[in-house]
Order: structure tokens, then sequence, then C-alpha cells
């Protein structure tokens, strides 16, 4: 069956398909025949696809992060065994979908079936189309001149709720709600602006909210659409540019926005399809990530499946320069080193890591890493024996890759792979510490085994050689009821003295935080409440402002 138009998605994406180690993404020379989809199951799949698999794979399915899931692939298979690993999982950091309780057997019968077919284009979405979903909530006029409230702003967490479509603000002195905020679904990050007032966050249905955090109880000013399906907003933060531009990029279509920050009337559309760093065009080159220049009025701008880094000058939108800087494939997430001046991207299928001076504005190397780096935004701290460096997890082995980050007093040892950890097991999301911590915490929330996906692994980062120990977070957590547990994405408060842990349950069942103190390592407490759905990114203010981790 093949779709004969494009209903808009209300929801969108998480990873869904990886192959077996001895699985491979070619043409197989026999091909099943083509499964029948009722057009009920066509919609419901369809939909599971946008909130389960497109962030992995591609609204077109031609793989990323995740491999190709094109028909010519998929129905060579066939639907038994796709349907195993829909199922069950891979340690390489498939998600376990069917035993997790994510997808009921039919569910995982239907998206094997479904994989199988042409994938439906959806369209484009024109600046004309982004300004019509725009809402003025509280104009700027009508906001107040002044923080109108006693929280402590830069302790501040911002808790996405997956699947409800909500953030939760809390108050990381109190550990109370203060608001729990409609959003798109499933948002992917939240960021600060640069002078602490404005957060916003973005879900992957491409809803972009606009928080003042200044308000009596904080909440929405402006919210906009930016197209389909999206994950990654930012800033401007250069001197003399603070607060004024937000920019925002989309998976689908393939292009990133550029709005007034305070109202986010948008402003410039730029696509980003073109050619690939191998010299192969792509109609579906996504905006990964975003993050803004410190030595710049430069935003840099990640195209996934391109491998190249767009370095927007922001100055002049009218005359819009950018540089492009050719790395690898496919760009994710990364982050800065203790300075600021070097971003580190995780190129995924390549399995290295790009590293830019955002001051020149140049590549500054590629380095090897282990299996489908992941590493959020990364981790910074000063190697006993090599000095700085900044580390990454993985989603395909239990490697943690630790790059030394210093080209000045310890250039030997600069932009290389200077040691390399055995964490618990592959499937990692996040890795995180901070400047005041010797801990490092590397997660495994989709590696299949229960035991890996339920604790989190801590190295002093000085005494690596002991290894690791592991923190049964979600025992911590005592959630009721079967099911996914998740333990994902460790977040420090403003002070560094401990650490945030969502404990992602099922989206009918229970969830929590676990807060962990950070010199002991024990459990501090436990935060629970019937509207904490889904948790998964947490994002401390002060930290995300001021690119701490």
């Amino acid at each position: 069956m093949k779709a004969k138009s494009w209903m808009f998605p209300a929801l969108a994406a998480m990873p869904l398909f990886f192959w077996s180690a001895h699985g491979s993404a070619q043409t197989a020379p026999t091909q099943n025949p083509e499964p029948k989809l009722t057009a009920e199951e066509f919609n419901h799949a369809r939909q599971i696809y946008f909130e389960r698999c497109a962030g992995c794979h591609g609204v077109l399915r031609k793989g990323a992060t995740g491999k190709p899931l094109t028909p010519d692939i998929t129905r060579a298979r066939g639907t038994e065994y796709l349907k195993t690993f829909i199922k069950y999982g891979s340690p390489a950091g498939m998600p376990n979908w069917g035993t997790s309780g994510d997808l009921t057997d039919p569910e995982v019968d239907l998206m094997a079936r479904y994989i199988q077919l042409d994938p439906p284009t959806p369209p484009e979405f024109s600046l004309a189309d982004i300004e019509k979903s725009r809402k003025d909530i509280v104009p700027v006029a009508k906001r107040p001149t002044r923080k109108m409230n006693n929280y402590n702003l830069q302790n501040l967490f911002s808790v996405t709720l997956r699947d409800s479509g909500e953030v939760a603000l809390i108050d990381g002195d109190s550990k109370q709600i203060i608001n729990i905020v409609k959003t798109g679904y499933a948002v992917h990050i939240s960021r600060m602006s640069a002078s602490g007032r404005y957060l916003y966050v973005i879900g992957r249905d491409a809803r972009l909210n606009l928080i003042d955090l200044w308000l009596p109880k904080p909440d929405n000013v402006a919210e906009v659409k930016i197209g389909l399906e999206a994950r990654s907003v930012e800033t401007s933060k250069y001197k003399g540019y603070e607060d004024k531009y937000a920019v925002a990029g989309s998976y689908w279509p393939p292009q990133y926005v550029i709005m007034e920050g305070d109202t986010l009337k948008p402003l410039k559309v730029v696509s980003t399809r073109g050619m690939t760093v191998d010299n192969e065009y792509h109609p579906e080159p996504r905006v990964a990530s975003i993050v803004a220049s410190h030595f710049r009025p430069e935003f840099v701008i990640n195209a996934k499946e391109t491998g190249k880094i767009l370095m927007v000058d922001y100055s002049d939108l009218k005359n819009l320069k950018t540089t492009t800087i050719d790395s690898a494939k496919f760009l994710h997430d990364g982050g800065f080193d203790s300075t600021g001046r070097y971003f580190l991207v995780a190129a995924n299928a390549s399995n290295k890591i790009a590293v830019v001076d955002t001051k020149e504005d140049k590549l500054a190397a590629l380095v090897d890493v282990g299996k489908t780096p992941h590493p959020g935004r990364g981790a910074n701290f000063v190697h006993p024996k090599f000095g700085p460096v900044w580390a990454t997890s993985h989603l395909g082995d239990e490697t943690i890759s630790l790059i030394g980050t210093d080209p000045i007093n310890h250039k030997a040892q600069a932009w290389k792979v200077v040691e390399t950890l055995k964490g618990q097991g592959g499937g990692s999301l996040f890795i995180k510490t901070n400047p005041k911590s010797h801990n490092l915490w590397v997660d495994t929330p989709l590696n299949p085994d229960a035991k890996l996906n339920q604790s989190v692994a801590v190295f002093d980062t000085q005494k690596l050689e002991d290894g690791y120990k592991v923190l049964p977070i979600a025992e911590w957590a005592n959630l009721k009821g079967e099911g996914a547990k998740r333990v994902v994405q460790a977040e420090y408060n403003q002070a560094g003295d401990e650490v945030w842990f969502s404990v992602w349950g099922t989206k009918d069942g229970e969830s929590a935080l676990v807060v962990v103190d950070d010199k002991t390592r024990k459990l501090k407490t436990v935060i629970k409440d019937p509207r904490l759905i889904t948790p998964t990114g947490k994002f401390n203010a002060h930290n995300t402002q001021h690119d701490v981790y």
C-alpha cells in the first residue's frame, strides 16, 4: 500500500532500528512481497514511526545514527526477521521496544510490515507557513521589565516530559515543581538565552516554545512551528547580540530558521539540502545540533547527512555569510571543550569526533573513536596524566573515549584519544561531569539488558584505573509496575554538588527523578509526581547558559 497524502504528524522521533553485527545494509538477491496494510494500520504505523523511529533513521528512512530502512533492504529481510529486532533490540543501541513494554506484540508486527513499504514524502514548510503558525501569547510590551518571582533561576531545571508534550520547571533548591508548561511532543533540548531570562524548548514535532522566567510563574510567552520534525535550538550569545536572535533546525524539511529572539518571528529560512562530504547529493540533510560561538557572531550548525558544519554569521541576515567545513557523516550531538573555543561533535556513522576551531573557523581534527559515538554535550575534565580532555560514550560499544583538548600545554596529546575506558555496555546516550566534581557518569538507557539500562556507571576521574562503580538508580526510585525504567542523562545542579537522573518509565506508568549526592554517591532524594510523565532530558539553567559540562 502506498500513501496518497501526508497527514500532519502530531508527534515526532526516537530511535528504532539497528542491524545485528552480522547484518548489512545491502540489497539481497531476493525480495519478499510487499505487505498489505489497511488505511487505519498505515496511519497508526506512521504515527509510531514518528514517535519512535524517525530520529535515528530519517523521514525518508535513508538512515543516519540508525541504519537505512528502505524497502530494498527491509523487504529482503522479511517480517519475522524485522519483528525480532524491533522486539528485542541489540546491545549496539537498538532499544528493545517490545520487551520494554513500549510497543505491544501487534504493534511490533505492524511496524515490521510498515517499514517494508515505500516511505511517504511529507510537504515542505516555508517562511510564510512558519509565520502563520506563530503565536504571540504575551506580547513584549506586556511582559515584566524585571524579575517578578523569588526563584533561584540559576538553579532551575527544565525537565522534558516526553510523552505528555510538556516540560516541568523544577526549583533545584526546594525540588518542587514550579510549573508544568505545555510544549511540543518529546522536547529534545532546552536552551537558555544569553541573559538567562528566556528558555527555549523545541519538540520533535518542530514546535518551539519561548518561556519567560521573569513572570510570577514562568510560562510560555511565544510559540512557533518551524516544520514537521525538529530537535535543535540555540540563541545568539556573542557580545552585542545577547537575546537578539534564536535559531532552530529541523529534520523535515531539512533547513534552519533564524528568528527574533523575543518574539520567534521568522526572519530567514535556509535549506541544508546539497552534496555530502563524499560528493553525493542528499535530499534530507537534517539539522542535528546547533551551538552559539563565543568568539564570533556565528551559529555552528551541523548538517547530519552531509557531514558539513556550517558557521553561519548572523551579523547581517540580508547578506548572510556561511563558512562550510567538511567533516564526516553522520553529524549528531556535541559540545565545547573547557575553554569554549573548540567544538567537538560526533560523526556517528564514521565513528569519529570532528573538532572545530570556532575562533579560526577551521576543522582542527577528525578523531577516530569507538562505535557510534553519542556524547550528548560530552564531558570535560583534567586527566591526571594527559591534562584537559573531553569524553564521549557510545551507542555501539561499551567504550568511553577520552580526547586531549589542550594544543598549547599538551600538544602531543591534542586531538587524539589518550585513553579508552571500558563501561557497562553499549546503548549509552549521555556522559557527564562537572568542573567541581571528580565523578564521570555514563548512562546506558538503550541497552536491552535491564541491569544496564536501569543503572548508571560512575568513574573517579583521578583514579580511572580503578574502573567504574554501578549505582542502582532505578532501584532507588522504587517505581511501581512492570516495563521500562530506563535511567537517562545525568545533570548537575548549579553548585555542582548533586547530580540528577531521569528514571524513564512507560507513558502510562510511573516515572521519577533521582537526586544523588555527588561527593558520597548516595541517594539524596527521589522526586515523584503524577505529572512527571516519562521524564528524559534535564537542563540546569546555569550549566546550559554557560556551557558547563
